[in-house]
């Protein structure tokens, strides 16, 4: 098979399982600004720019699901054009308890990226990141 046949563009959405929908709605809404919107009747998602995250009710999941959807197992990098100092400052002012007490360097998809890492309700790890 010629790998060249498919060249992957970007992500559309992946899939968090969650233990409380509205919960989870709300953190994301609340603390990241992304907008819950309601599709395929009564199913909730994230969006935030050209991308969101489709949110299952753990032990009620879509089909067809990932063979072992748990909450709190995802670890997410989001980038923000907002300084992360001001970030910190808005989690702070929302009580977010910070993973690390400053910012640190990491490896983004294409760069070098400055990050700062908080949990969200079910426990999944969010890095909220600049490029450098």
């Amino acid at each position: 098979m010629d790998v060249n046949l498919i060249k992957i563009e970007r992500i559309d959405h992946f899939v968090l399982t969650a233990c409380d929908i509205d919960a989870t709605c709300n953190f994301y809404a609340r603390v990241l600004g992304m907008q819950v919107v309601t599709f395929g009747g009564d199913r909730k998602a994230l969006q935030f720019g050209n991308q969101k995250i489709n949110l299952h009710q753990v032990g009620k999941e879509f089909e067809p699901k990932a063979l072992n959807s748990t909450p709190g197992s995802a670890d997410i990098c989001l980038v923000t054009v907002t300084p992360l100092y001001r970030v910190i400052d808005y989690l702070i002012s929302l009580s977010i308890e910070l993973l690390e007490p400053k910012t640190v360097r990491r490896t983004g998809a294409i760069g070098t990226i400055k990050s700062i890492y908080i949990r969200e309700p079910d426990g999944n790890l969010i890095e909220i990141s600049n490029y450098v």
